[in-house]
């Protein structure tokens, strides 16, 4: 499948068939993660952990056993750099037929952290289980889903603008980043918040943070800039297939923003 198709296809698993990661699925899942690299050149440990091994729980997975952890030094822009790169080793497993889902909360926490032996200085911002989706969602699952709206999204307009927020982005105006930005709008976030906003100046796409409240941790630690890093992996996925050469630079254009709005980053195109 191309980044679109896989994009497109993802949804959030958390119901498995309780067949067991297949071998040769953990290896290239596994291999595809130690190799990624991240704009912020921020070093990711990866780790894929047995739950019966490690005494794992997560009360909203059912029917598989394996993970997959990351663990980064916690560092400026570590948020962004995790949900990156985590978001392209997700699209590589649904590549594979292989079903995820990110959990940062909903998890026995502690037991993770010391299943990848995590050291004061380091942060495990998410982990994935990874199955193969069962047929039928739990019905936990499924009220979940309702309970976020999983399968809504904000329109084109309420997220991309030109040259200013003044101006809404659409469809028709968005060439030659139409299916880039449409591949943003389709990216997952924390409760389905949908954080980015983007606009667009001639060549280059500023990213932005619509910060909600409560997602920012007394040490700083923000939730939803892993979000933003979602959406960057999105956005250089499919530019890049368009046949783009999108490349990530750190330039703040000064533009006027609406409250709890702060820069991120910025693509040349």
């Amino acid at each position: 499948m191309t980044a679109s198709e896989c994009i497109k296809k993802r949804r959030s698993v958390r119901t498995f068939d309780g067949t067991a990661l297949r071998e040769e699925d953990a290896k290239r899942i596994i291999a595809f993660a130690e190799k990624l690299e991240n704009p912020y050149d921020i070093s990711i440990r990866w780790k894929l952990l047995d739950a019966k091994k490690h005494g794992l729980k997560s009360p909203v997975i059912v029917g598989t056993d394996a993970f997959i952890a990351g663990k980064m030094p916690r560092v400026p822009h570590a948020e962004e750099a995790f949900g990156y790169a985590f978001e392209k080793v997700v699209l590589f497993a649904g590549s594979l037929g292989v079903g995820t889902t990110w959990i940062a909360g909903t998890m026995d926490r502690p037991a993770f952290e010391k299943a990848m032996a995590l050291n004061d200085d380091e942060v495990m911002p998410c982990v994935s289980p990874l199955g193969y989706p069962a047929k039928k969602m739990s019905v936990r699952e499924a009220m979940m889903r309702k309970g976020v709206k999983a399968d809504i999204r904000f329109p084109f307009e309420t997220l991309f603008f030109e040259n200013g927020f003044d101006t809404p982005l659409t469809p028709k105006t968005a060439d030659p980043l139409f299916s880039a930005l449409e591949a943003v709008r389709l990216a997952p976030s924390a409760v389905n918040k949908q954080p980015w906003r983007v606009v667009v100046c001639g060549g280059k796409a500023h990213f932005y943070e619509k910060r909600s409240k409560g997602y920012v941790a007394e040490n700083g630690w923000d939730i939803q800039k892993i979000d933003l890093g979602i959406a960057l992996a999105h956005f250089e996925l499919a530019a890049a297939e368009s046949g783009l050469s999108p490349a990530l630079i750190l330039d703040d254009p000064g533009l006027r923003t609406p409250d709890d709005t702060f820069y991120i980053a910025t693509f040349l195109c």
